[in-house]
């Protein structure tokens, strides 16, 4: 299996010899097995002499931004699959705060009309999740909910995971790691303790404007969006304790390669991973459908949004982050992939990937 798959380890050796990639992991599952689990480079890319296991490893973590917005989708999406609320009641009927008149579907399909947190709010409230809640839950939606899309970049997860919490009871980071992380055996999660901290390799950017190209013109949409509460781009926060050990979901998970792909093989495998049934297909199938097809404000074109992943014209499903970290599954040519990186640049890295994978199917 491996020589079939050779033309994939050798782009992937490609990026880091050429310096196009500095530290990265890539999975692949085909046919329901693994064909494919590289790692390379540094996790200390700025200080590559560190001496304290600055390798990357199997086991290594790393913030993959949006990548983990499914992720969060996906605990909502159990408690939907158990019947303890539905796809089309009002949020309000489960989170009786919130002022917005928009369904759980609409949350999930980032047509809710709440892409920006309303209240300015510092850095330190990134650790403050009933802040950010309640600021949620208070504010006026930008627009009429389910009438038009805006990826909701940063407020995707508290929206989601605060109606985790007030459903179950649990925060979104334990729900995760206690009714899918665990059972899936998937090494990935919100919140990561001291331990799990460890394992975790930088970020840097790729440029050095990266912060500011990421956001566009101040004042749009998306710099309202990605800019508030402050830090989310900048790397003393991203590579700190305040960062790696909050609950942002929408843009803070920590993963393995590894991870993130079984997650999808499990997924494409109709809600089933080594015998663990967690998701029903009825679910799968209605997770996985494209909900919304239209204009997103925020990402400045057309857009086909599942319950919490994109759909592509090629019929795969999942979700990049801002960055380069990708995941997703490709039903028609029956894979799963994963690629989570520590240099924050642009997805022509994966997309070099994607091009020798399909020329070895």
């Amino acid at each position: 299996m491996r020589a079939r798959f050779a033309g994939v380890h050798d782009c992937f050796h490609d990026l880091l010899d050429s310096g196009r990639e500095t530290g990265a992991a890539l999975s692949i599952r085909y046919d329901g097995q693994p064909v494919v689990d590289l790692v390379g480079g540094s996790t200390r890319p700025t200080d590559p002499t560190d001496a304290i296991g600055s390798g990357w490893r199997s086991d290594t973590l790393v913030n993959v931004y949006s990548v983990g917005k499914p992720v969060a989708a996906l605990c909502l999406l159990l408690l939907v699959d158990r019947g303890r609320l539905d796809l089309d009641d009002p949020v309000a009927r489960h989170w009786p705060e919130f002022r917005t008149p928009a369904t759980v579907r609409q949350v999930l399909t980032h047509t809710a009309g709440l892409p920006v947190f309303p209240v300015p709010r510092p850095t330190a409230a990134l650790g403050d999740w009933a802040l950010l809640a309640g600021d949620l839950a208070a504010a006026e939606p930008e627009w009429e909910p389910g009438t038009v899309a805006a990826e909701h970049a940063l407020t995707y997860g508290h929206l989601v995971g605060e109606l985790v919490r007030r459903v179950d009871g649990r925060p979104v980071g334990r729900f995760l790691a206690e009714e899918i992380a665990g059972p899936w055996r998937l090494d990935l999660g919100f919140g990561l303790d001291a331990a799990d901290q460890q394992r975790c390799a930088d970020l840097s950017y790729g440029t050095p404007d990266w912060p500011v190209t990421t956001v566009g013109v101040p004042g749009s949409l998306r710099a309202r969006a990605l800019g508030n509460p402050a830090g989310c781009r900048d790397l003393a926060v991203l590579n700190g304790p305040l960062w790696r050990g909050a609950e942002i979901p929408a843009v803070n998970l920590h993963a393995t390669a590894t991870g993130l792909a079984r997650l999808y093989g499990g997924l494409l495998a109709g809600g089933t991973l080594d015998g663990v049934r967690l998701f029903t297909p009825e679910l799968v199938a209605e997770a996985t459908r494209v909900q919304y097809d239209g204009p997103d404000l925020l990402l400045e074109s057309r857009t086909r949004w599942t319950l919490g992943m994109q759909c592509e014209e090629d019929g795969s499903w999942g979700m990049g982050g801002i960055g380069g970290s990708c995941a997703w599954a490709d039903p028609v040519r029956g894979y799963t992939l994963a690629y989570t990186t520590g240099r924050l640049a642009a997805f022509d890295r994966v997309e070099a990937l994607v091009d020798a994978l399909h020329s070895c199917l």
